[in-house]
Formats: C-alpha cells, structure tokens, sequence
C-alpha cells in the first residue's frame, strides 16, 4: 500500500442500529437486540439513494450482526459501487475482549461480509474506537485475520475512548497494518475533533465546515468523516431510561442531521477509503 493522495475526502459510514450504540451498553442487553424494532436497513437505504444523488462513494464499516440479518442490504451496498469492511460482528469494544474474542470477533465478521459480497474485505473500524495503548496486541489479530487497514484510532481526549500522543496521519504500525486515524484540528495548543459523529451533529453546520477546511489547510492528508444511519432518524424509539448523559450525546439534533448530510455532500467530493488511499 502507499499514502498516494488524490482530492477527495474519505466519507464512511458505521452501520449499526440505534440499540447497539455504546452510550446505551448499560440501558439494554445484546440479548434483547432482536426483540426491539429495527430501523437500520431504512436509513441506510436512505444513505445509499442520498450518496448516488451526489456522486459519493463511501467505506460501510458494517457490524456482522447487521449483515447476517440483511445480506441483501450488503449487497446493494457493493453493487452501488461502495466499499464494504468490517465494524466486527458483535459491537463489543476492542477493550472488552481477550485477545482471542477479539480474533474471533473480526474473523467471523470478515468471513461473513465475504461471503455475501465474494469480494475481499480489507478494512476495520473497532466500536468506539477502542484500540489504544493497552490492546496494541488488536493490531497483530487483524494481520492474523488478514484484514490491511484499520480507522480505529481517534487522536483526542475523550472520556470513552482516545489516543491524542499517537500519529495524526495514517501510518504503517509494525504488525503491518495501515493505521488511518480520525482527523483533528490543531488550534491554540489542542487537537479538536472534527470528524463527524456527534460533534457534527451538536455544531451548527457552518461550524463544522470551518472546522473541516480548517483540517485540510493544516493538513497534507484527506479528510476522514464518520456517521451512524441512526443519525438520520428522528423516529427511531427512545430509551428513556438512559442516563441524561447518554440520552444527550444520542439524540441531540437527530432531526437537523440529513440536511446537514446533504449539505456536507455538496460542499465536498466524497470517495470510500479504498480509492482514497489507494488501496
């Protein structure tokens, strides 16, 4: 692989539902995922109508608990021309797992996904981000696992995950896995966060664009932006009985996000990390 660069910004997309979210791992059981109403094919049918309408391609980083129950929503994801990786199979963090869950984990996601589209599967995102100092050893089982990049690293300080003293830029780790962490913006001293998900949805729109031109003029690589399809849906059912935190970082301005998608899809050209970086 090499860091040849072209200009368009690497646009990818965590596919999962509104259950399986990690600000709610204390509010519902993975035991009860199928008891509760699944929304997860519809907004990203959304998604995939919204990116052919702009000329967008995108990297799905697709959870294998979602691909084993909708193969055909991986397929179109393929045949639309998008690239197709693994978010891992049960949504369980990085740093929940042995080394050997993890294994397990990330083989049968990639096994999965393969199956479906007969095309090979080379990229990871973990849940939350949460590879960092302590389970360095995640990068050796993705070798193992035969995948060739992860985006799992967010170079910021975060009370659920983070990585600030690591590379801001992609890079070739020693287990020989492409590493492409999540972009920042360094201002007055402090590595902000700007690559989508919630801040993006708290901050107005125009914000957020300064914030991202401001990352390309600092910067001599893409720019990486991330979201959920549950972002896009204001309909989707509550749990109440979340922390107010949680229920905070979760539903704020669901209802503004796809106009602001849509104008992100303007403003900018959009390629799956594959064709960014060349892979």
């Amino acid at each position: 692989m090499s860091l040849t660069l072209n200009t368009f910004n690497a646009l990818t997309v965590d596919v999962e539902d509104y259950f399986h979210v990690a600000a709610f791992d204390t509010t519902i059981s993975a035991a009860d995922w199928e008891t509760l109403p699944q929304r997860v094919e519809r907004n990203t049918d959304i998604l995939l109508q919204h990116f052919s309408d702009h000329n967008a391609s995108a990297t799905f980083f697709i959870l294998g608990w979602v691909a084993e129950r909708y193969p055909e929503l991986v397929k179109r994801i393929h045949a639309a021309g998008h690239e197709v990786a693994s978010h891992g199979y049960s949504h369980a963090k990085a740093t929940s797992q042995t080394p050997e869950q993890f294994l397990q984990d990330i083989t049968a996601a990639k096994q999965l996904l393969e199956e479906i589209t007969a095309a090979e599967v080379i990229g990871y995102r973990a849940p939350s981000f949460s590879i960092g100092k302590n389970n360095q050893w995640a990068f050796s089982a993705l070798q193992q696992a035969g995948y060739q990049y992860s985006s799992s690293t967010y170079p910021v300080v975060h009370d659920l995950y983070g990585t600030p003293d690591w590379p801001q830029k992609p890079y070739l780790r020693p287990e020989g896995i492409w590493e492409y962490p999540m972009p920042v913006l360094n201002k007055l001293g402090k590595q902000l966060p700007v690559a989508g998900g919630g801040y993006f949805r708290l901050l107005p729109y125009w914000l957020s664009k300064k914030g991202i031109n401001g990352f390309l003029a600092q910067s001599d690589v893409p720019y990486m932006f991330y979201f959920h399809p549950w972002e896009i849906d204001p309909n989707q059912p509550r749990f109440h009985q979340a922390s107010a935190k949680s229920k905070f970082r979760h539903y704020t301005n669901l209802g503004r996000m796809e106009a602001k998608l849509l104008r992100l899809l303007k403003d900018f050209q959009w390629r799956s990390v594959k064709e960014v970086y060349k892979l």
